[in-house]
């Protein structure tokens, strides 16, 4: 029942995203879940409710208007980012309980290097301190999910000046790397997939037994 894993490299945005939209598209009962594992070139992208306004300064980096919930966030290399696959009703999940779940992912993530980190209520994502750490945004489409989250390592935090972050006016960001955390990415990324599997799986034991 685990979802199969694609380590997918530094791949370009709009194709992954087509991906992705083709895969839920074509799923069936029986396709199982999936989670890919990537980098973006530097890529800002803007979900349904995103106001252009949050834009703050025009820039070479590509802006990409897309199905997912939110506003406007920044991606680029050096940053995880895990696509969830995932049929809802398989895992007995709601949209919430899934947010949730991803959110703990994180921030077990990141305690386990000495990092404490918490979500927020009012704006979804982790946060280390009042600087956001990680974003997320999902589309639901026939009870099944697809985009994910994104995690900051080691990246070139600069383009987050020329948007309002997820919306948020004057929003700080931050990464591992300023927090003093030396594990590679690869590292990083492998327990955040190990994270999220653990996290799927005692949410469904948990459900299967109340």
């Amino acid at each position: 029942m685990n979802p199969v894993i694609h380590s997918l490299g530094l791949v370009e945005y709009q194709p992954t995203w087509e991906a992705m939209k083709r895969f839920t598209e074509e799923r069936t009962v029986e396709t199982r879940d999936e989670i890919w594992l990537v980098q973006h070139p530097p890529t800002y992208t803007q979900g349904l409710a995103g106001l252009p306004e949050h834009l703050l300064n025009a820039t070479d980096i590509p802006v990409v208007k897309i199905d997912r919930g939110g506003q406007i966030t920044y991606h680029g290399p050096g940053q995880i980012i895990a696509y969830l696959m995932l049929d809802l009703r398989r895992w007995r999940l709601n949209v919430r309980e899934l947010v949730s779940l991803m959110e703990q992912a994180v921030v077990d993530l990141l305690g386990e290097y000495g990092v404490a980190a918490k979500n927020r209520i009012d704006a979804p994502g982790v946060y280390v301190g009042n600087a956001k750490i990680a974003s997320l945004g999902l589309k639901i489409k026939r009870g099944c999910c697809y985009h994910g989250l994104a995690l900051n390592v080691d990246m070139n935090l600069a383009p987050y000046n020329s948007i309002n972050p997820c919306g948020y006016s004057g929003l700080r960001v931050t990464q591992c790397v300023e927090l003093g955390i030396t594990a590679s990415l690869n590292e990083l990324q492998a327990e955040l997939t190990q994270n999220l599997i653990h996290g799927l799986q005692q949410h469904y034991l948990k459900k299967a037994g109340a």
